[in-house]
């Protein structure tokens, strides 16, 4: 049978082999963790612990600010140490709660389960998910109960749940898909009862096949959740991408997926969703891929939100070459770090560490004008273009040349064969024209 896929797309080497037949460990329990107030897309929290306070695993720290939003809670149980800001996933600062613990792990009473799929209302499971602070856990982070409350005239017919994970390096969904796929599917009906959805797909790459049989077994019952087989082609697990894949419906420039009737959530946030209505524990770990050439022994480990980095590494034995960079997420689409204080926040997916070698920039030399960018570009843009305008402050032709449109998978960068950083460009001038909108807004 022939995967499904879309058109473009780049087959870069995937070195998942280093992590993806280990299962998922439990990390050491941490002396104090630091929890940043924004993890997500959309407003920051506001604080409503104060240094001082005793809090207990499970319980909410951090009240969300808007409907764009979601509140934290704590990873362990301890005293507030502290309200201040530091080192930050995104670069900078960030303002967090610093809570040490005191080993015992205390549970919240508010932590309870919340009954079953079967006696909820949609209300009450966008509800739960909203008071969990579940967010988007392929990476994206954006507030799950937002994607789950769609305008009135925004009829969605159709849910899509990513299990493609096409970034290199990264099996912690791999891991998750044939450890929980019966949470997975739980979460998934729970999401799917929420919007009034009856039809659903579960996206996987073909380098997964054990995976593939996890889900297909798992959903045995439900003839209206399909598991499909996609292409193992980055970037696949993009939103849109894996909508073509799936549906073959096209998201229109400066349209989001409800516009085409269509919700895709992570495998991640599936399994996170079924573990909340169940157990009432909020989002407060997550499973974490630690692996790179730089790493002494790569790991998938479930993580408390808010260790540092340097930990995380040390229980993977530490650093055993020259580290030439250090990357939240994946090597693709993922962000260096210029420290290892950072945490691991619900967004984090991965660990990569890359050695001296690796991390070396090429040398950039002249654009041959070969139309690689152009043939695999994802998103149907013209990279080269739009990273020259934007290399010559022209903005406004960026702007002309749909530079919003850019994803930021880095495709045009890796393909081209003159080594220039056509995304770092584009992205800049995403950034331009996207803070002229508010400004003029």
């Amino acid at each position: 049978m022939k995967h499904l896929t879309f058109r473009g797309g780049i087959h870069p080497p995937y070195s998942k082999e280093l992590t993806a037949h280990l299962e998922t460990e439990k990390a050491n329990d941490p002396s104090s963790v630091a929890i940043p107030i924004s993890q997500h897309i959309g407003a920051p929290c506001n604080p409503i612990v104060k240094v001082g306070d005793r809090v207990l695993v499970g319980e909410k720290i951090g009240e969300a600010s808007g409907f764009v939003s979601s509140p934290i809670h704590a990873s362990v149980s301890g005293t507030v140490k502290a309200i201040k800001d530091v080192p930050s996933v995104m670069s900078g600062e960030v303002l967090s709660i610093i809570i040490e613990s005191d080993g015992k792990n205390e549970i919240h009473p508010s932590v309870i389960s919340n009954g079953e799929i079967e006696t909820l209302s949609s209300k009450e499971i966008i509800e739960i998910i909203k008071e969990a602070g579940i967010v988007g856990m392929g990476g994206a982070t954006f507030p799950t109960h937002v994607k789950l409350s769609p305008p009135p005239d925004k009829k969605i017919n159709t849910f899509i749940l990513n299990g493609a994970e096409c970034e290199p390096y990264l099996t912690d969904d791999h891991r998750l898909m044939l450890e929980e796929p019966d949470d997975i599917v739980y979460g998934l009906r729970a999401m799917m009862k929420a919007i009034n959805v009856e039809k659903a797909f579960i996206g996987i790459e073909d380098n997964k096949k054990d995976a593939i049989e996890a889900m297909i077994k798992a959903t045995a019952e439900y003839d209206n959740i399909k598991v499909v087989t996609c292409e193992t082609k980055y970037p696949q697990g993009s939103e849109k991408q894996l909508i073509y894949a799936c549906v073959k419906k096209e998201v229109p420039s400066g349209k989001l997926p409800m516009d085409v009737g269509v919700v895709v959530n992570n495998v991640g946030t599936a399994a996170q969703v079924a573990k909340t209505i169940k157990t009432g524990m909020p989002l407060i770990e997550r499973i974490t891929t630690i692996s790179g050439s730089a790493v002494k022994t790569p790991r998938n480990l479930l993580l408390k939100i808010g260790v540092p980095i340097k930990e995380v590494i040390e229980q993977c034995g530490g650093y055993i070459d020259d580290v030439g960079k250090i990357i939240m997420g994946g090597p693709m689409m993922g962000l260096a770090q210029h420290t290892d204080e950072v945490v691991i926040t619900k967004g984090s997916s991965g660990i990569v560490v890359l050695n001296t070698k690796e991390a070396k920039a090429q040398q950039e030399s002249q654009c041959i004008r070969c139309g690689t960018c152009v043939e695999q570009c994802p998103s149907f843009i013209e990279p080269l273009h739009i990273s020259l305008y934007s290399r010559y402050n022209a903005m406004d032709l960026a702007e002309e040349y749909s530079a919003v449109d850019c994803i930021e998978c880095g495709t045009c960068s890796f393909g081209c064969p003159a080594k220039i950083p056509l995304l770092q460009a584009i992205r800049v001038a995403k950034q331009h024209i996207i803070a002229k909108r508010r400004k003029q807004n």
